[in-house]
């Protein structure tokens, strides 16, 4: 009976904690809009919600599945940003340490581009990776 469930995202997640976070991430107005019940709007409280949404099936799939998007949604904005953080502190520990040039634009046939980056090597003693 207790198998290990490694591809069930809700495995381990109360109902009541579900509609915690939710109501702490949207509050009760915006979960109203989101998910159209009448336990959101009329006198919203954890328990009668809880009560509704366990004796109703679709009502409890719609809390679900706003869960599991808010869930993977807050994920990948974490993950973009600790990796924002990581590339960016790594570019910046390669311009202090080796003082590599880094190109001001990507266009190949653009002279402004190449005198800039001539530029920025002469002010700052960059030089350009080796390959």
């Amino acid at each position: 009976m207790n198998q290990p469930q490694p591809n069930n995202p809700l495995h381990g997640v109360t109902l009541k904690a579900m509609l915690e976070y939710l109501v702490a991430d949207y509050g009760w107005e915006r979960l109203e809009q989101r998910i159209n019940m009448h336990c959101f709007n009329y006198e919203p409280s954890i328990n009668s919600s809880l009560k509704f949404l366990r004796k109703t099936e679709w009502a409890r799939v719609k809390v679900e599945r706003l869960y599991l998007n808010s869930i993977s949604y807050a994920e990948r904005k974490e993950k973009n940003a600790a990796s924002d953080v990581s590339s960016n502190a790594s570019l910046v520990d390669a311009l202090e340490a080796d003082k590599l040039c880094v190109p001001t634009r990507l266009k190949k046939n653009s002279s402004e581009a190449v005198l800039q980056d001539a530029d920025l090597r002469i002010q700052y003693g960059w030089k350009w990776p080796s390959r």
